[in-house]
């Protein structure tokens, strides 16, 4: 992590960056399969197999978890993020498998300072989930707001 803690002026649009390791087990999707979306193609890989997912994948759930978690780690929490007013839009793209690398890109869509609140903006982002460094398996966008260094 950055020794600057990240402000909204800190996201230029059009800024592309990428971070994040996370691991992934046949035993955590196993875990948070059975924990919060036991679809049988989550929980056994015989029954995964005869699925369009061709084999056992992690919850789309699961993905956004991990992202979060990378996010978390990768910026916010170095950062004076005020949370967020909600997501636009999750797309899973391909299968997360076991025992793949996820990371994420990170692109600044929009930036804008808040006409009613000024000591804070909010940053449109584009953020991709990449598995094993070469396939995007889930996009997520949607506005984060920042505290600004100085109010308007």
């Amino acid at each position: 992590m950055a020794d600057t803690v990240l402000h909204f002026e800190d996201f230029p649009v059009g800024e592309i960056t990428t971070y994040g390791s996370y691991a992934l087990t046949r035993e955590a999707i196993l875990a948070f399969a059975r924990e919060y979306d036991p679809q049988p193609f989550h929980l056994d890989d015989e029954a995964a197999k005869g699925t369009m997912l061709g084999g056992l994948a992690a919850s789309g759930w699961h993905g956004c978890a991990i992202l979060m978690r990378l996010n978390c780690d990768g910026f916010m929490l170095n950062s004076t993020s005020m949370g967020a007013p909600g997501i636009d839009e999750v797309k899973w793209l391909a299968p997360i498998r076991p025992d793949v690398t996820l990371s994420v890109r990170r692109t600044t869509l929009e930036a804008r300072a808040s006409r009613s609140r000024p000591e804070m903006g909010l940053v449109k982002f584009l953020f991709e989930l990449i598995a094993d460094e070469k396939t995007v398996v889930m996009t997520q966008e949607g506005s984060i707001m920042f505290g600004r260094r100085q109010a308007a």
